[in-house]
């Protein structure tokens, strides 16, 4: 083979230098993705919040929260490590990739409420006899359990995903369109002492129910069962980016 100079061969250089995408690199990538979300995640809650007007005992909730918060993050960093390691070493390479990818479409499917779902975590009673109990203040109980990492959440038998709103009808509140009973009962999956943490801070949820003339009963629980399916919406304009 006739040797190769000039600009030729700097272009050959450099195609032999590029970096190729594997499976262990995407790993090593999302592993940075989950532990910088978790990071932000906290530092904004921290800061929207703020520690000035705690008292002690809400300062000990706050620091509780922040540790069952790290230990989840460990947890999944050292799941991501090991699935990075398997692919690094090339262990059943394909029965592993299949798996991962079984594991993903799971996750999806949750996350996006078309599938049921089961683990630990809260069942929420809110009585509201006076009727004060609106669509704002569920908003907020579901951006509280949302911020506080909850990974599945029905109300009401109303399966709650990202494009789930609530409005009203007279005193009827809404959520979905789907008219919710009361009392209200609500099921969300995720570290049960966060998610109940997050129902009880300070100007939390429950605070806000009892302002109104109601209760907010939080219950921990070792399995929750959130069996309401999202029916999802054709897709008129969106289609997949190349």
């Amino acid at each position: 083979m006739p040797p190769v100079e000039g600009v030729a061969a700097w272009r050959r250089l450099f195609r032999m230098g590029r970096p190729r995408p594997t499976k262990a690199n995407v790993l090593s990538a999302l592993l940075a993705v989950v532990l910088g979300t978790g990071i932000a995640t906290q530092v904004q809650l921290t800061n929207a919040r703020g520690l000035e007007g705690l008292s002690q005992s809400e300062l000990v909730n706050v620091l509780d929260d922040v540790s069952l918060r790290a230990s989840r993050l460990d947890q999944q960093v050292r799941e991501l490590e090991a699935s990075r390691d398997r692919l690094r070493n090339g262990t059943d390479d394909t029965a592993e990739a299949i798996s991962q990818a079984q594991k993903r479409v799971d996750t999806l499917g949750i996350l996006a409420g078309v599938l049921p779902a089961q683990g630990p975590g809260i069942h929420v009673t809110i009585s509201d006899p006076d009727r004060q109990v609106t669509g704002p203040v569920v908003l907020d109980l579901i951006q509280e359990l949302r911020d506080a990492g909850a990974e599945a959440i029905d109300i009401g038998g109303v399966r709650v995903v990202a494009s789930t709103f609530v409005g009203a009808r007279d005193d009827t509140i809404l959520v979905d369109n789907h008219p919710v009973r009361r009392p209200l009962e609500v099921r969300a999956i995720g570290d049960a002492k966060t998610l109940a943490s997050a129902m009880s801070i300070p100007g939390g949820v429950v605070e806000t129910v009892r302002q109104k003339g109601g209760t907010a009963a939080v219950t921990e629980a070792d399995e929750v069962k959130v069996t309401s399916i999202h029916q999802p919406v054709p897709l008129t304009h969106a289609t997949p980016a190349d």
